[in-house]
């Protein structure tokens, strides 16, 4: 009788019983200490992570979706999660954050609630770990809603951190996930949570900055990575090609378009051959194109993040054993031009430029169309370089010497934030451009002060200067 009365329920009805349960959770964790609330992430992440589990989640993740591989699902999972747990672990996220004498100033942290997180099919397995211990980290609780794809490795993930909050004396509904999806049930969560965290396709993001929740969203990746004359070849060839082929290019990070500047061209193109990259002829980036796209330019779902070898066989492409990823010459951008925007496939465009300022052009062209404010990368040992393409194009990373998609969202090699949440400001449609974490999920109190000394305002040739005879 219990299963009918909920099959009976509407969206709306639905999500209110899953918000009371996760907002009556919140409130017993409101007041805990920092101790407490580390523990509790602890917990979290060991029950997925731990030798056995991670391996078993690798491979139910693959087996499920039948995106990415087992290798690519096992580093997220076993790897990205304790990488982000040791980012984020000496925080201080209980109590008084900041104290600022000059100003007078105190800043508190205090939870915001019940948070409604968006979990993408190409990183099932690790996307609801990270949301949730930047949510529990700032004592809020969290309802997953996944991918229909992803729904059996969402329950299962949101399961074993349910069961270890319970053994560490918590609420297991701190962790909540939605079990049978549906695009109404995702929009009422959106509409009825205190704060959206939405990562997924541009529909779901928009719809989530629409649902009048604030919302935190990520815009469309479409990395463009540069190779000049100054960079080490060998190094960059490989490192284009891990990132290439990471969970087969099921992240958005992953390297779309490679711009080698004329010098080493010849000799790089060489390099990514030797990794295992096929130069793909006319006729058949014909026959690629056709298969990763429709008429009207709509990805074809089936290409995601899928082998090489699957990619030949549906697109009728004789490529030689050992290929790993296929290099596309391009040398256009827009919509007339599909190789120049993102692919989630082990397909990279390649670009020729003159000289870096060329490459430069070339990189804000390519994500006027698609991902422009994401993140794009250098290899270079050139300061001049790396800051000159740093400064002019419209993006919000940087990785310079590095492989994009194991690199942007935080790595044990770079000092940004451990997250698969990029924000990519006003340019990509977002509301931030970092790396979001728990800091972006909690609310703060500033305590303001009296100045021991108050300040005085300054006069008007102090303040204003050579501009006052100039303004008549």
């Amino acid at each position: 009788m219990a299963e009918q009365a909920t099959q009976e329920l509407t969206p709306a009805e639905e999500i209110a019983g899953l918000i009371e349960r996760s907002r009556a959770a919140q409130a017993q964790i409101e007041n805990y200490t920092q101790e407490q609330v580390d523990e509790l992430i602890r917990a979290m992440v060991w029950s997925v992570s731990r030798p056995g589990m991670a391996e078993e989640i690798a491979q139910f993740t693959v087996d499920e979706t039948q995106l990415g591989n087992y290798d690519g699902k096992f580093l997220k999972i076993q790897r990205k999660t304790r990488a982000t747990l040791m980012d984020i672990i000496n925080d201080k996220s209980v109590g008084v954050l900041e104290e600022d004498p000059e100003r007078a100033i105190v800043k508190i942290a205090k939870p915001m609630g019940v948070i409604g997180a968006l979990a993408p099919s190409t990183n099932p397995e690790a996307t609801p770990v990270i949301k949730g211990i930047h949510a529990v980290k700032g004592r809020n609780s969290i309802i997953v809603a996944p991918h229909p794809r992803a729904k059996l490795t969402n329950k299962k993930i949101c399961d074993l951190m349910r069961s270890a909050l319970e053994q560490c004396g918590a609420p297991a509904d701190l962790v909540i996930a939605i079990e049978s999806p549906s695009l109404e049930l995702t929009n009422e969560l959106m509409r009825q949570c205190d704060r959206v965290l939405a990562t997924g396709g541009g529909a779901m993001v928009n719809a989530a900055y629409s649902s009048g929740t604030p919302a935190l969203g990520v815009g469309v990746g479409n990395a463009v990575i540069t190779v000049d004359e100054t960079a080490d070849l060998d190094d960059a060839a490989a490192k284009i090609k891990m990132s290439k082929t990471l969970d087969l290019a099921a992240s958005c990070s992953a390297d779309n378009s490679v711009v080698l500047v004329d010098d080493i061209y010849d000799d790089m193109l060489g390099k990514l051959r030797e990794q295992g990259g096929y130069l793909v002829s006319e006729d058949e980036k014909a026959k690629l194109q056709s298969t990763i796209w429709d008429d009207e330019g709509h990805l074809n779902t089936a290409i995601v993040a899928q082998p090489a070898t699957k990619l030949a066989s549906m697109a009728g492409i004789d490529a030689p054993d050992g290929t790993e990823f296929y290099i596309v010459p391009e040398d256009g951008w827009g919509s007339e031009h599909p190789f120049s925007g993102e692919k989630l496939s082990v397909v990279m465009a390649l670009y020729k430029a003159r000289d870096i300022d060329h490459a430069i052009e070339l990189t804000n062209n390519i994500q006027s169309y698609q991902g422009q404010g994401h993140s794009c990368g250098i290899y270079s040992n050139s300061d001049e370089n790396i800051m000159k393409l740093a400064n002019i194009t419209k993006t919000s990373r940087v990785m310079v010497n590095q492989p994009q998609a194991a690199s942007n969202s935080g790595n044990l090699w770079n000092g940004m934030r451990q997250t698969f949440s990029l924000g990519c400001g006003s340019w990509g449609g977002n509301g931030t451009n970092h790396n979001i974490s728990w800091r972006d999920l909690i609310n703060e109190t500033w305590v303001s002060k009296p100045l021991a000394e108050s300040k005085e305002l300054m006069t008007d040739e102090e303040l204003f200067g050579d501009v006052m005879g100039k303004i008549k």
